[in-house]
C-alpha cells in the first residue's frame, strides 16, 4: 500500500535550491530593466529641456536683431551721414535655427557690437538721445538682453546636467548605448567679442 502511493518523492529542499535562484534572477532582471528604462527616459527629458531653452536663445536673438534693425531705422532720421555705416547691421544674417551654439553667440555678440555702436551714435545727437521712440527701443533691447541671459543660463544648465550624466557611471552605459553626444554650451563671453569685427 506504501509503493502505491507515489513512487516519486518530490524534495522540497531541491525545489527551494532551484525556485530561490530563479527568483532572484527575475527580480535583478526587472531591477536593472527598471533602472535602464528610467535612465533613458532622464536622459531624453534632459534633451527635451536643452532643446526647449535653445530654443529660447533663438526667440531672443531673432527679437534682439529685430530691434537691432528698429534702431537702425530710428537713427536713420537724425544720422543720415552715420547711416551707410550703421546700415551694415542690416547685412547681418540672424543664424538659423539648426546653427551650432558657437555660431549663435557669435551672432550673439555681433548684436552687442552694434547696439553699443548705436549708443554712441546716439550720443552725437542730443535730440535722439531724448526721443521717445529711441528710448522705447533702449528700454526693449535692455529687456531682450535679460531673457536672452536668463536663456543662457538655463540653456547652459540643462547641458551641464546631461553631459554630466551621458559621461559619469552608470547612466554613461545607457547614454552610450543611445549613442548620445555632449552639447555644446552657449557662449558670448567678453574675450570673444573680439573675434566679430563691426566696424562704425
Amino acid at each position: 500500500m506504501n509503493a502505491s502511493i507515489n513512487p516519486v518523492l518530490i524534495d522540497l529542499g531541491t525545489i527551494l535550491a532551484i525556485v530561490i535562484p530563479v527568483a532572484i534572477v527575475i527580480v535583478l532582471a526587472i531591477i536593472i530593466a527598471a533602472w535602464w528604462i528610467s535612465t533613458s527616459n532622464r536622459l531624453k527629458r534632459e534633451q527635451i529641456k536643452i532643446d526647449e531653452a535653445a530654443s529660447g536663445i533663438d526667440v531672443a536673438l531673432t527679437k534682439r536683431f529685430d530691434l537691432l534693425t528698429k534702431a537702425v531705422a530710428t537713427v536713420k532720421g537724425y544720422a543720415k551721414h552715420e547711416y551707410e555705416t550703421l546700415s551694415k547691421v542690416i547685412e547681418m544674417r540672424a543664424p538659423s535655427k539648426d546653427a551650432s551654439m558657437k555660431e549663435k553667440g557669435e551672432f550673439a555678440t555681433a548684436c552687442t557690437k552694434a547696439f553699443d555702436s548705436i549708443n554712441v551714435v546716439a550720443e552725437q545727437y542730443p535730440q535722439l538721445k531724448a526721443n521717445e521712440n529711441f528710448l522705447n527701443l533702449q528700454n526693449q533691447i535692455t529687456d531682450v538682453e535679460e531673457q536672452l541671459q536668463a536663456s543662457r543660463r538655463v540653456y547652459n544648465s540643462n547641458v551641464t546636467v546631461y553631459n554630466q550624466d551621458i559621461v559619469v557611471f552608470p547612466s554613461s552605459i545607457v547614454a552610450n548605448h543611445l549613442r548620445c553626444q555632449k552639447r555644446d554650451f552657449f557662449e558670448a563671453e567678453e574675450s570673444k567679442r573680439q573675434d566679430v569685427k563691426i566696424e562704425f
